[in-house]
């Protein structure tokens, strides 16, 4: 980078503002020591946070929600650690910023009446329509979507792992309900639904909730686009005026018929009813208070009354539970029955536990057992199946709904399954009244809804398209077993071409004679012909280097190329093989492949040596770096080899334990270093080399910022702070520190500042020496005209030995790094 680079012309970044001094007696040093280590230091900040929860609340918003970000709950991480650790922290300037919540204890009676009771009605006036709306679409009696949604309230509230999560009948079974209704009768398929139960009790005591989650997010999210445009082709026949039909191929064939046949009366009320759906976001937040499925059936019903022409409305036999059956054993071959019986359960069950998932990221603080969800559900659906109801799952709006609705316990959720029956005992009447075109067009919505761009983006982004477009295919024209059976194929076999497939090239390099073969991913023999076909280009008899980036090798590729070696240095040419991914040719000599690990490789990068008795260190060392990091290292240094152009001094001690280019993330030419003992600054330019290298580095080249770093358990801080005498030239040395030793014996607010947060006398001192070379650079004449002409940066570091982590040092006071990616601006004192 050239000084007249825009990058260097900019305001130096932004360094930390340091805490204030601490007058307070340091509190005991072992406890405020791990505040300031691993995890402790990190939790300390008491960072809240909102996930993410934007495509379930779309969900909501598009039937009448509003905004989720007042159901979220902030942590205060550092609560409940027993030894202060929060106040520890920020008495030495590192605020935690999270709002405490509230203790626990028993759940009281007030509580329900105050939040869980409004919660109920709310959910209740959602589920009231969807729970209707589906059992018409499956062809179900009304009665049976009743049942589902008091079952679902009352004992999958009960019995479920979630508290705040509302089960009832979903649109999304909508498909393979009506399905089995026109294969088994209802009566059988409440035996179905039983069944599917018994299922899910047995996922639940089998533990495999967790499991079920592994599923490929994109097999789900088509599954349910495919299900809401089934659901939107059947109910726009219902819509027009006309009856839904079984198959979408003759939904798209008859539809032309359907549109010269409309009915004005039934086509007008249901685009009424989408329209209120989709306008309802737009009103204003008092307004939406009310669900929105409740106001456009309502609406819906009033202006049939009022229409020139008849409206076909929901027909009952006689009273509401009448209408339905008990179940029985049902008909047909027992494959069938256990196909239907296992897709019903394995819907029902995934639905439930992305929902699950979603409600315990709105409310980060409880937690939902997934296991005892599924158990739950299981005797729910048992429940509702004994009873003549539809299956039950947990259903994400209705889930979303009680959650911003207030509710704080499951008795939201049991309460508005007591709020249906009510209904449906004595308001029979009601449902009479209600269109069919009002509950289509409300369906209609609901299926639209399932089909996310979000969704189709997020595929697009991850490579997943086709499995998601070819598994909607399948849904909506075959069915939802063999689409579901279909996408996971896809998407495994995708996964599988992605994990095992490796990448090759052989090109010459620029500029030489040299050939550079690359081999990345997964070498297996599924890989030979596109190895070997590369290998093939290369000329005889020229040198090569093969770099393998592989984390997976087995013998036949491993034979391969060990073969193809021999045969090319027979005809004169020379192979070099820089092995720097996690697999290795050697290991395959002490036993089968395996996955090489990364850590294995940042541990041969990042750690000390492997002594042995048998070998020089040194050489073997070199002899490493030889076979990996130098090829990697090459172009790096080939671009440096006219001059370097670093960007900060970094003046450290001679600790063989520091590494500043790790702890910096800096390479070849970010730093100019230079290490002595105790990292000194001698005043007045006393020391030759330090000089030199500050004028160097000032004068030739131009650097952006000095950096000051000390370290813990320094044996000079040790030295000097004990006033040891060696008669060497080393007390001459260390009387460049005694300034530093006389600033913390005067109580330097550095060193309070560092035995707040725990640490020993030693590196408080340690600390203090980095504040005072500060000190001692801001005064040095070059160092002076460089801050005020160009903006030169000072910054001081301390490095945790024992926690490895890097302590920022400022005149006054100490403070934590932080994480940039939690920040919108930059926090970090050296030159990015």
């Amino acid at each position: 980078m050239s000084d007249t680079d825009p990058a260097r012309a900019t305001a130096p970044p932004r360094i930390s503002a340091p805490p204030p001094p601490i007058a307070t007696a340091p509190p005991d040093t072992a406890s405020g020591r791990d505040a300031l280590r691993g995890r402790d230091f990190d939790s300390a900040r008491g960072i809240s946070s909102l996930q993410d929860v934007s495509s379930a609340s779309d969900t909501a918003s598009l039937l009448g929600g509003g905004s989720v970000g007042d159901a979220a709950l902030t942590r205060d991480d550092s609560s409940g650690r027993g030894d202060g650790l929060g106040s520890r922290v920020r008495a030495f300037g590192l605020s935690s910023g999270a709002a405490s919540t509230r203790g626990g204890g028993g759940l009281r009676i007030a509580d329900i009446i105050r939040h869980d009771l409004p919660a109920s009605i709310v959910v209740f006036l959602v589920a009231l329509p969807l729970s209707i709306g589906v059992a018409v679409a499956t062809g179900a009696p009304v009665a049976a979507g009743l049942i589902a949604a008091v079952i679902g309230g009352l004992v999958a509230g009960l019995a479920g792992g979630s508290a705040l999560q509302v089960s009832g009948p979903t649109a999304s079974l909508t498909v393979v309900m009506a399905q089995s209704i026109h294969q088994f009768g209802w009566a059988g398929t409440c035996c179905i639904t039983a069944g599917a139960g018994v299922l899910q009790v047995l996922f639940g005591l089998g533990r495999i909730a967790r499991g079920a989650l592994a599923i490929a997010p994109v097999v789900v999210h088509a599954l349910l686009a495919g299900i809401g445009v089934v659901i939107a082709l059947q109910q726009l026949h219902v819509l027009l005026g006309g009856q839904s039909l079984s198959s979408s191929w003759d939904s798209v064939v008859q539809l032309p018929h359907q549109l010269r046949s409309v009915h004005g009366g039934d086509a007008f009320v249901g685009v009424l009813v989408i329209v209120i759906l989709l306008g309802w976001r737009y009103l204003p937040q008092v307004i939406r208070r009310v669900p929105a499925p409740l106001v456009a059936v309502v609406a819906a019903s009033l202006v049939a009354q009022m229409v020139p022409t008849s409206v076909a409305r929901i027909a009952l036999r006689g009273p509401l539970f009448d209408d339905f059956s008990l179940p029985r054993m049902p008909g047909g071959s027992w494959g069938s029955v256990a196909l239907t019986m296992v897709t019903i359960a394995l819907i029902a069950s995934v639905e439930t536990l992305l929902s699950a998932v979603a409600v315990e990221r709105l409310r980060p603080g409880r937690r939902c057992d997934l296991d005892r969800e599924l158990v739950g559900q299981g005797l729910a659906n048992v429940t509702s199946g004994l009873l003549g109801g539809l299956p039950v799952a947990a259903v994400i709006v209705r889930s979303i709904t009680n959650v911003k609705a207030g509710a704080r316990s499951r008795a939201s959720t049991m309460l508005s399954g007591l709020w249906v029956l009510v209904f449906a005992v004595a308001l029979v009447d009601v449902v009479q009244r209600i269109p069919k075109a009002a509950l289509a067009g409300l369906l209609i919505v609901i299926g639209i809804g399932l089909v996310k761009l979000a969704h189709i983006r997020l595929a697009r982004r991850t490579g997943d398209l086709l499995v998601y477009a070819v598994t909607i295919l399948v849904v909506v024209f075959g069915n939802l077993l063999l689409g579901m059976v279909t996408g996971l194929v896809l998407a495994f076999a995708l996964l599988l071409w992605r994990v095992v497939r490796a990448s090759v090239t052989a090109e010459p390099v620029a500029g030489t004679e040299r050939w550079l073969v690359t081999i990345e991913g997964a070498c297996t023999f599924l890989a030979l012909p596109r190895l070997t076909a590369a290998l093939a280009t290369v000329p005889a008899g020229v040198a090569v280097w093969v770099e393998m980036t592989v984390d997976f090798l087995d013998h036949a590729a491993a034979d391969a190329l060990r073969e193809w070696a021999e045969v090319h240095e027979s005809t004169g040419g020379s192979v070099e093989f820089v092995e720097v991914g996690a697999a290795r040719i050697a290991d395959l000599a002490t036993g089968p492949p395996a996955r090489g690990q990364a850590r294995r490789m940042l541990n041969e990068t990042l750690g000390p040596w492997r002594r042995s008795a048998l070998e020089n260190p040194i050489h073997a060392g070199i002899a490493a770096y030889h076979r990996g990091a130098a090829h990697l290292m090459r172009p790096h240094m080939g671009a440096l080899r006219d001059g370097q152009n670093p960007d900060s001094l970094f003046l450290t001690c001679a600790d063989s334990r520091l590494v500043p280019n790790v702890f910096t993330s800096s390479g070849p030419g970010d730093l100019f270093t230079m290490r002595n003992i105790g990292n000194l600054v001698p005043a007045d330019g006393r020391d030759s080399s330090v000089e030199a290298a500050i004028v160097y580095a000032l004068d030739r080249l131009r650097i952006r910022s000095v950096v000051v770093c000390g370290h813990s358990g320094c044996g000079a801080m040790d030295a000097l702070y004990n006033e040891l005498v060696t008669g060497s030239g080393l007390d001459d040395w260390l009387a460049h520190g005694r300034p530093s030793l006389e600033e913390f014996r005067l109580g330097h607010p550095v060193a309070a500042a560092a035995a707040a947060a725990g640490f020993g006398e030693i590196d408080q001192l340690g600390m203090v020496n980095v504040a005072v070379q500060l000190d001692t650079l801001a005064r040095h004449p070059l160092v002076a005209r460089a801050m005020a002409e160009r903006g030169l940066v000072l910054c001081g570091l301390f490095f945790d030995i024992p926690t490895a982590r890097v302590i920022e040092i400022s005149a006054d006071g100490i403070a934590e790094f932080d994480d940039p990616t939690l920040n919108s601006e930059p926090v970090t004192a050296l030159p990015v």
